[in-house]
């Protein structure tokens, strides 16, 4: 899975006692967003981040194959 991800775009936006991150495989354009402690650092929530996106990517990469003979 690794070998088909692309670079990743991360955002954070503060809201209020929050942060949102977002973040972007540039290949794919699969887009996953979650929210987080501010108090944390930036890599910590850029690990939860991209452990999310590679789930979600998975999980789309199995749907991809559901229902056909392959």
């Amino acid at each position: 899975m690794s070998g088909r991800r692309g670079a990743v775009l991360f955002e954070f936006i503060r809201i209020g006692a929050y942060v949102k991150v977002i973040a972007v495989d540039e290949r794919t354009g699969t887009e996953i967003s979650m929210v987080g402690d501010p108090a944390r650092s930036a890599d910590y929530l850029k690990q939860l981040a991209m452990k999310k996106l590679e789930r979600v990517m998975a999980r789309n990469k199995e749907g991809d194959t559901k229902g056909r003979i392959v």
